[in-house]
């Protein structure tokens, strides 16, 4: 006998367990499955995981540094144990998840663990949508429900010549089962993943060399932080090279590593590391579901749905990284709320994506909102810049983590925030502020007029916007 629901979801990430918290509490019978564990890449082999290392990191950056706080530390005294590292991490990620499974109990959602289908209109319904779920002894079950939400995310871009094995060629999932640290790692990709592992891994000791086609690293974010950043990674040791693209076919495995060419603007260079690690983003779990079955379409970049993420079949929705868009985790928690909301009747709050904030927890941290402005300029706006260094916030000195800035982008005609950029210590809690004025509809000079407390780093905020229009106190 189908287990029947008013709301079946496929897909346990943070897009998938949000729409099943949020569908539960509107009163709805949710079964979700997922066919790895419950939380899915973001707490298992994403977010979670990989920020686990970075605090590691982290923390033993600041005891290396220790000697400019007075803190004085015998030679040798400060060790990594790699090993304990990876402990604390899956430990994290066992305490999320035991929390997460709680979570469904808590709510009364069935939660079953399989690889599902979906199938046409069956014996059991005449919606097509109806799951055909394989569990883990090889039995069968079939979910029917009123409504769907696809929540099966993404996986590791494959660059074609460079199929990951492990051992020598990594994705990022790869890179997290590592249980001994290269001595060198070659990182090809200067998007997020890929510059997070080259400041972790810098940090840990690792020789580590960052390759990116464009001009820049992190190409989506401002210029100004990508050029910060750069500076910044090369200062502690990370070799990036710009414009350069990878030759897969000269790839070669030796007795200590790997050697490959890359085309770069001053010719051509032979890269050698222990390992390679191939970040260049990430492609929608898309297919294997079962969707020929339906009459949802799948275009290249994912799923397609409208502002409430209906496709069209209008009671099936999908949601997060499998839809492209902003493949961020908290993107797809937004969007998993809304589906959830608009299956019982509700009219829900649609976020605009320029105003869900991005964040990279590298060191220096990155986190920004809006547009850039290059794309204010673009978009045909006549911008006023504010930008404030963190080393004229008091803050900041006493902490001995000046590098970065905030910086501001306006409209001048309308004194509307377009943008929000920061590069610097704890960018990404700072920008909760930046995102909170967004959605309020906030001016620059409302944001720096209000009241920061003294010294914080979120006086940097206040004073970039006050700088906007030449107000500012710091400088």
């Amino acid at each position: 006998m189908a287990i029947q629901s008013d709301v079946a979801i496929l897909g346990g990430g943070p897009g998938g367990y949000t729409a099943a918290i949020r569908a539960a509490q509107l009163g709805k019978k949710v079964v979700i499955v997922e066919m790895d564990k419950l939380g899915g890449t973001c707490l298992h082999k994403g977010c979670i995981p990989s920020k686990a290392l970075l605090r590691s990191a982290e923390v033993y950056r600041t005891l290396m540094n220790a000697a400019q706080f007075g803190v004085a530390l015998e030679a040798n005294s400060v060790t990594l144990d790699y090993k304990q590292v990876n402990i604390r991490k899956e430990d994290t990620v066992n305490k999320l998840h035991q929390g997460l499974r709680g979570l469904m109990k808590k709510n009364g959602i069935t939660f079953i663990e399989g690889k599902a289908r979906v199938v046409g209109p069956s014996i059991f319904s005449p919606k097509s949508g109806t799951l055909a779920v394989e569990l883990a002894d090889g039995e069968m079950e079939s979910v029917v429900s009123e409504n769907l939400i696809i929540a099966s995310g993404s996986r590791p871009r494959i660059f074609p010549g460079l199929e990951p094995d492990g051992e020598h060629i990594m994705t990022s999932d790869d890179a997290l089962a590592m249980e001994i640290l290269p001595a060198s790692l070659l990182i090809v990709g200067g998007g997020v993943i890929g510059v997070e592992w080259a400041s972790l891994l810098c940090d840990f000791g690792v020789e580590v060399t960052l390759v990116e086609t464009a001009g820049r690293l992190l190409p989506s974010e401002d210029a100004d932080i990508s050029a910060e950043l750069a500076k910044q990674l090369k200062k502690r040791g990370v070799k990036v090279i710009l414009n350069a693209s990878i030759q897969s076919d000269s790839f070669e495995k030796t007795d200590t590593g790997i050697i490959i060419k890359a085309s770069t603007s001053t010719g051509e260079a032979e890269l050698r590391a222990a390992k390679i690690l191939v970040s260049i983003g990430r492609v929608p779990n898309a297919d294997d579901l079962g969707l020929e079955n339906t009459d949802v379409l799948v275009e290249s970049q994912g799923i397609k749905v409208n502002a409430v993420g209906q496709t069209r079949e209008p009671h099936i929705y999908a949601i997060g990284d499998v839809i492209g868009g902003v493949q961020l985790a908290h993107a797809a928690s937004s969007e998993g709320i809304i589906a959830a909301e608009h299956i019982a009747g509700l009219k829900p709050i649609i976020a605009d994506p320029l105003q869900i904030p991005r964040c990279v927890y590298s060191f220096p941290e990155v986190a920004s909102i809006g547009m850039t402005e290059e794309q204010a300029q673009k978009d045909g706006r006549a911008v006023k810049i504010g930008k404030v260094p963190f080393l004229a916030i008091g803050k900041a000195i006493v902490q001995g983590e000046t590098d970065g800035f905030v910086k501001v982008v306006c409209d001048k005609v309308t004194d509307d925030i377009l943008g929000i950029h920061i590069i610097g210590a704890h960018a990404t809690e700072l920008i909760g502020e930046a995102a909170l004025a967004g959605w309020l509809n906030a001016a620059p000079w409302e944001v720096g007029r209000m009241v920061h407390a003294h010294p914080t780093l979120s006086e940097a905020i206040g004073e970039a916007m006050l700088a906007a229009d030449g107000n500012t106190i710091s400088l």
